[in-house]
């Protein structure tokens, strides 16, 4: 982050000074929001949520070695040599803050949404333009309010194009985050049944990730998902160049010769209006040609060649706990896709698993979050693909993922449902043996890296 003058941070959020400070023309180079890892002279921002409120930890922060704070509220005393700027939201006031330094660059932004494979998409579309342009990108999955505000707040003048990853769970989220990067590339990956408890159908799930385009530059670039219809169907009303991408004959971006490397790897021929040439993606799923075309139409559209493209594929690396594979000893491969799931990224997941040429394939699969009324159906029919699947053990973790079990049982020689990840714990170790791929994955509240790591725990390194 560039430094700004506590003046400038004052009029950008429309704050006010309290207490006797008074050195307006003081820089602030950092901003953040967890008091445990603050930063000397770093400005604090106390976030307010359901289940908690950062002015709780003002003064842990202040006499960590933040310089100042946001806050909503005056107090009798203040710090000594500390600022404190009154807002009416501190989380308006990030947010303004960020769109205030924002303005600060004229830094294209490649903007990303969708269902499922938001998070690989941006990790891929940074590998393959960094090869050629200093690339900001959202960190983790860090795709809310805050999140993007933050990954505002570390443009630099060095950075030459920004990727950033938009998230929701509720319509108007998109027309924010939007509104704060204002996109002049737009990819959107597909259209699936993440957080259809709040929405009702995928056609209002299209309709609020579609909000992206609000704050579109008029210029913008967008490319999509050619093999989903709700996208498809989009492409027609949109008022910008509309590249399609996927497996479809008649797309613009294309993926042929498509070879699977089991636990390890994708092959494929990509075809683009330039030319066809071969990539290599390190990681495995024949679901990972859809970000890799993305990346390449992102590439080309920013002048990269065929040759910058495939080794931007190539240096691609996942984001922690999104189809990590963990190779052990004993030919034993842990498949650690801990952060998220929804039915899609689950089938995709058994895919994988199933592709993985292990003489043995165990997948843990835990409850899926956000699908309302519809959670027992889908959790269903999860477990109808797993048990056409090939994969010989299931071991079902949690109270939605008993209809995974009741749905595959039948098709598959072992499958177990616990209740508790303590108690799939020592089933799990009796069940390992050698040349073993072992798939966990769940949604994010379930937390089921603990059964990674439990996993990794009682195996031994290669």
């Amino acid at each position: 982050m560039e430094p700004l003058t506590i003046r400038e941070i004052v009029q950008a959020v429309d704050g006010r000074l309290l207490g006797d400070f008074g050195d307006l023309n003081r820089e602030v180079g950092r901003v953040e929001t967890d008091s445990r890892t603050i930063h000397t002279g770093s400005l604090f921002v106390p976030i307010v949520g359901e289940r908690f409120d950062g002015h709780a930890y003002i003064d842990a922060a202040l006499e960590g070695g933040a310089a100042g704070c946001f806050t909503q509220r005056e107090q009798d005393g203040y710090l000594p040599g500390k600022f404190y700027i009154k807002v009416a939201s501190t989380l308006q006031a990030l947010r303004d803050l960020a769109v205030f330094y924002r303005k600060k660059f004229s830094v294209p932004v490649v903007a990303i949404t969708g269902s499922v494979g938001k998070t690989t998409t941006k990790d891929m579309t940074a590998a393959v333009l960094s090869e050629k342009y200093s690339v900001l990108k959202t960190e983790g999955n860090l795709n809310t309010e805050v999140g993007v505000s933050l990954t505002l707040l570390r443009l630099s003048p060095a950075h030459e194009i920004a990727v950033i990853e938009l998230g929701m769970d509720h319509a108007g989220e998109i027309d924010c985050l939007s509104d704060m990067v204002e996109p002049d590339v737009i990819l959107m990956t597909n259209i699936g049944d993440s957080h259809i408890e709040h929405f009702g159908s995928r056609e209002k799930i299209l309709e609020a990730k579609s909000e992206i385009f609000n704050h579109a530059s008029p210029e913008a670039f967008v490319v999509l998902n050619g093999d989903d219809p709700l996208l498809r169907s989009k492409a027609e009303s949109l008022p910008y160049e509309t590249i399609l991408v996927g497996a479809g004959e008649e797309l613009d971006y294309r993926a042929t010769e498509v070879e699977s490397g089991g636990r390890s790897h994708v092959r494929c021929t990509l075809c683009t209006p330039r030319g066809k040439f071969p990539v290599d993606i390190p990681a495995p799923g024949e679901h990972m040609i859809y970000p890799a075309l993305m990346a390449a139409a992102v590439g080309e559209h920013f002048g990269l060649t065929q040759g910058q493209i495939a080794g931007g594929i190539h240096h691609f690396v996942p984001t922690k706990m999104r189809m990590n594979v963990l190779r052990r000893g004993e030919g034993i491969t842990i498949l650690n896709d801990t952060y998220n799931a929804n039915p899609q990224s689950m089938r995709a997941a058994v895919e994988i698993l199933s592709g993985s040429g292990s003489d043995y394939k165990i997948a843990v699969l835990g409850d899926m979050f956000d699908l309302g009324a519809l959670a027992p159906a889908l959790h269903a029919s999860v477990g109808e693909h797993l048990g056409k699947s090939g994969v010989d053990c299931l071991v079902a973790v949690g109270e939605l993922a008993r209809h995974i079990y009741d749905a595959a049982a039948p098709h598959m020689s072992q499958a177990y449902c616990c209740k508790t990840k303590e108690e799939a714990k020592p089933l799990l170790a009796q069940l390992l043996r050698p040349n073993t791929t072992i798939l966990v994955k769940a949604s994010r509240g379930m937390a089921f890296e603990e059964l990674a790591d439990y996993l990794k725990s009682v195996t031994r390194d290669t």
